[in-house]
């Protein structure tokens, strides 16, 4: 092998090695911002029942043709998931809904939750197999909760109080709820800065 050639071998070798070592410095970099950004909870809105707040009790009837009541002491805390057949980013965190009530099922029931005539929803609720969730079409339910935009989370618990509520568009925001009604907050947001403030100093 010529001088020449070995020269080059070597450089690309060194090159290889330099940018092994950025990208390690860099993954380390992006490790770190993680941990530092917040995580981004549900967009909480302040229309319809507070947090905090007695759920109004409304009587709807399930896709079955079941009464039911949403709101007031239940058996387990409701997690109502209001959707629509035409909303992209529904269809998108069904999965993440669905996956929710397999693993909380113990103590949380996923009622899911529309309005408009039952036809309209027929081709939907088949197609993606939606029978093991309760399904409602309540256009006083929507009201009630000032729903303005999809899709929308509200939490209840078994006592039929309001426990965290928000617009979700991701598997993050949707868990945020459920983070936030396991440290007892408003919001995930608010837990943060309780943190922050416990984190301060007191000053004498």
């Amino acid at each position: 092998m010529s001088d020449p050639l070995m020269i080059s071998v070597v450089a690309l070798w060194v090159l290889v090695l330099a940018l092994g070592v950025c990208v390690l410095a860099l993954s380390r970099q992006i490790g770190i911002l993680y941990e530092r950004v917040a995580p981004m909870g549900a967009l909480m809105m302040d229309n319809g029942p507070k947090v905090g707040e007695p759920a109004p009790v409304v009587e709807v009837t399930d896709w079955n043709g079941r009464a039911l009541s949403v709101g007031g002491p239940m058996a387990r805390s409701n997690l109502v998931f209001f959707l629509s057949p035409t909303c992209p980013v529904c269809k998108k965190l069904l999965p993440i809904i669905r996956s929710v009530q397999a693993r909380e099922g113990r103590w949380l029931n996923v009622v899911l939750a529309s309005d408009g005539d039952r036809t309209e929803h027929a081709e939907f609720h088949a197609k993606h197999r939606l029978g093991e969730f309760t399904y409602v079409l309540s256009q006083p339910l929507g009201m009630t909760y000032r729903i303005a935009k999809l899709p929308y989370c509200v939490l209840l618990d078994a006592g039929g109080t309001v426990r965290a509520k928000g617009l979700v568009n991701s598997r993050e925001q949707v868990e945020s709820l459920l983070s936030a009604y396991e440290h007892g907050v408003a919001s995930v947001q608010e837990h943060i800065d309780r943190r922050v403030i416990d984190a301060v100093p007191e000053r004498g």
